[in-house]
């Protein structure tokens, strides 16, 4: 259980500062979509969502994503309701139906790239004929410490704790409309 109350989350709401609004999310989504249909349209990918934080960005490629593909999910994280990461976790891996598949791992975020690297790591020791991601922002972090880059990213933002559009707080404001980030210290 968290002990994030809703007036801390209210507070970290009203101090923040809109990087992306919706409409900038629209208009990159469209870019980064038009980009992983002219790679994917023929390859009939299995997109795997990784939860809870790609469901946004999924839903936004996949009303653009005009081509044959199958969805699926994995779990995992290194944060939980932390601010700051951890250990990875594993709550639902990949499926046996990636073997032999173009995948696309599609996430909200890269920032370290530790959860996105064990993520492609497992699927190809899965079998996966080829694996690549897509995110929803890329923080401009030199020297990552896990996957260096992903295949396909719709915006490049600073390197500050951001939330909205799947990106959370504590758990919370996934759903604020746009790309946040946290003012001073909650």
């Amino acid at each position: 259980m968290s002990d994030v109350t809703v007036s801390e989350v209210t507070r970290v709401r009203a101090g923040a500062r809109c990087l992306a609004s919706m409409a900038e999310v629209h208009r990159a989504c469209d870019a980064m979509a038009e980009n992983i249909s002219a790679r994917l349209q023929n390859a009939n990918p299995l997109l795997l969502c990784v939860m809870t934080g790609g469901a946004s960005p999924l839903a936004l490629l996949l009303e653009r994503l005009d081509f044959p593909l199958q969805v699926d999910y994995v779990h995992l994280t290194r944060y939980g309701l932390a601010t700051s990461g951890g250990d990875i976790t594993w709550i639902k891996r990949p499926p046996e139906s990636i073997r032999g598949r173009t995948v696309l791992v599609v996430d909200d975020i890269l920032d370290h790239g530790l959860t996105l690297s064990a993520l492609i790591d497992e699927c190809h020791a899965q079998g996966a004929a080829e694996v690549l991601s897509a995110v929803l922002v890329t923080k401009t972090i030199a020297n990552r410490a896990g996957l260096a880059a992903a295949d396909f990213s719709a915006l490049t933002l600073p390197d500050e704790y951001l939330f909205g559009c799947g990106m959370d707080y504590k758990g919370y404001l996934r759903n604020a409309p746009g790309v946040y980030a946290v003012g001073a210290a909650p």
